[in-house]
């Protein structure tokens, strides 16, 4: 009787034992697949974090962008670009061509004048930005609005066409007074943690000198080729016009015409991986 009893005991304790044992077991699965839930989202939660980061760190590089041109500081703007060597580098503001040589780009920003009496005033509105799931490159497109205004000596005006200045004289120079409408698609890069412009497109959309309104502006001024040429106005409002291109437009901007319908020239960015997947600005 007492063998008896004790052979219950020890079946019973083997039991017991084998129970705990598959208990610990499950309960350190359960707990390692917890962790490694945990771990999944904190990564998840960290790439989101990133992203959001790279956005606004895109967003700032074009605004400031933009606030040193309206400075006329274009010199610093250089340094915002990707480094001299990455491929694939370019910039179109007009559909005379596109430039791709590192220096041709860089002339578009270096040395430009401040004249006395000149302004520009561009801002930027709803910015439609995706960073790339792989993290080293973004796309952006945004609305720009504002004015470009200055005085030219009339010994340089008599070779500019009459649409180009107003009515009035200030200081004895002649007046030019433009509100411009456009659009700037731009991809950025990712280099040595930090984010540069890689493709730069301008988009005008329309101008329209003070006085007349970008209506009959355009139906003045859309074939001259002072209009499309046109760089910018420079010391004593002498103009400046466009280096010769590298290649041809890339993607034609839909400048307004009064003989042509509008489309979508300047694609808003969507969600991608990388960048061998979308388009290019």
């Amino acid at each position: 009787m007492v063998k008896k009893v004790m052979w219950r005991i020890a079946a019973y304790s083997m039991l017991a034992s084998t129970c705990l044992a598959g208990q610990a077991a499950w309960a350190a699965g359960t707990e390692s697949g917890q962790v490694a839930k945990l771990e999944a989202k904190v990564a998840e939660l960290q790439k989101t974090a990133q992203a959001n980061a790279d956005r606004a760190d895109v967003e700032n590089l074009f605004s400031r962008y933009m606030y040193l041109h309206n400075a006329f500081q274009d010199n610093q703007i250089v340094s915002l670009w990707a480094k001299k060597g990455t491929p694939d580098i370019r910039s179109q503001y007009s559909n005379l061509g596109v430039y791709t040589n590192w220096d041709s780009i860089m002339s578009y920003h270096r040395d430009r004048p401040s004249p006395i009496g000149k302004l520009l005033f561009h801002y930027v509105t709803t910015p439609v930005i995706e960073v790339a799931g792989d993290g080293q490159t973004a796309k952006g497109l945004w609305i720009v609005n504002g004015l470009e205004s200055g005085l030219t000596d009339p010994e340089h005006a008599k070779n500019m066409p009459d649409w180009m200045f107003e009515k009035e004289m200030v200081d004895g120079k002649k007046v030019w007074m433009h509100n411009v409408y456009l659009k700037y698609g731009i991809d950025f890069i990712k280099q040595d943690g930090q984010w540069k412009i890689w493709h730069f497109h301008c988009f005008e959309v329309a101008r329209a000198p003070y006085g007349m309104g970008w209506i009959p502006f355009a139906a003045t001024a859309q074939d001259d080729s002072f209009n499309v040429d046109l760089m910018y106005m420079g010391d004593d409002g002498k103009p400046v016009f466009m280096p010769k291109a590298d290649g041809p437009a890339s993607v034609p901007n839909n400048t307004y015409r009064t003989d042509t319908a509008q489309r979508l020239e300047a694609r808003p960015p969507e969600p991608y991986r990388t960048f061998s997947e979308t388009f290019a600005y």
